[in-house]
């Protein structure tokens, strides 16, 4: 059972269920996530993974069920919570720069149709040059690489300075350079008091990255601290016998054990 006093929990789930068309995409989800974690979401394509994330933000309806942060609805607390989209979901011909988009993530201290001041934009590039891109401040967004615009996405969830961030995917499609940057980044992000919810999909890396995990199948096949839930086993529930990644799955959880 969920705890009923939460408001020191970033996040709590109950008997979240989302259908499309009538058809469950997830249903029955309920967990909590401890404060000051790296938390992976894993499970396979179709899984509800960014179904999930959208209905913790209130961007789904929901068939039943509820979200919290820090114990109070998503509606009033949204300057807690940072979010970063998948970045195929994002229209990047847009033509604002690097530093308008990281701009962005300041609306609720600035208000809306309210001008930016110097004080915003030298947050913004602060922001920019923590996640490694500062130099490309000006550049158009369309003009960036895929591993600098998932950058700039970083850097607009952290300008909001919020207690809770959601991640959909962060590592897909980057170069390793980035790939570390963003790992190191939620490090020093956990290291500030921060929690993270990120979805993720390479098995191989779980163990190095996230201190809890949440293995998803439409339902929570189990949820814990990840070298307890991050088992063989489990993972044979959540993706139903696919061998070849069970496999590197293990050698990855063998490999931390050796280096632990």
């Amino acid at each position: 059972m969920i705890s009923k006093q939460n408001s020191d929990i970033p996040l709590s789930v109950y008997d979240l269920t989302v259908a499309y068309q009538r058809k469950p995409v997830i249903w029955d989800i309920e967990f909590e996530i401890p404060r000051g974690a790296i938390v992976g979401v894993i499970g396979p394509n179709g899984a509800g993974k960014s179904t999930l994330l959208k209905a913790i933000l209130e961007l789904l309806p929901r068939v039943s069920g509820r979200t919290e942060i820090f114990g109070m609805p998503y509606s009033q607390v949204r300057h807690r919570v940072g979010y970063v989209p998948q970045r195929e979901s994002v229209d990047w011909d847009f033509p604002v720069s690097a530093l308008d988009v990281v701009t962005m993530g300041l609306y609720h201290q600035i208000g809306w149709c309210r001008p930016v001041r110097s004080r915003h934009r030298e947050a913004a590039l602060k922001a920019l040059t923590r996640v490694g891109i500062g130099e490309l401040a000006k550049r158009q967004i369309s003009q960036l690489s895929g591993g600098q615009q998932q950058r700039t996405f970083l850097a607009r969830a952290l300008v909001q300075n919020a207690d809770l961030y959601l991640m959909d995917e962060p590592f897909a499609a980057v170069d390793a350079a980035t790939e570390k940057a963003i790992v190191d980044l939620l490090r020093d992000m956990r290291n500030e008091g921060k929690t993270t919810l990120v979805i993720h999909h390479d098995l191989q890396t779980v163990p190095e990255y996230f201190d809890y995990v949440i293995l998803l199948n439409m339902r929570i096949v189990a949820s814990g601290p990840t070298h307890e839930i991050f088992t063989r086993e489990n993972l044979e529930k959540t993706y139903g016998g696919r061998l070849t990644l069970l496999d590197e799955a293990t050698h990855a959880m063998r490999r931390r054990e050796r280096t632990q």
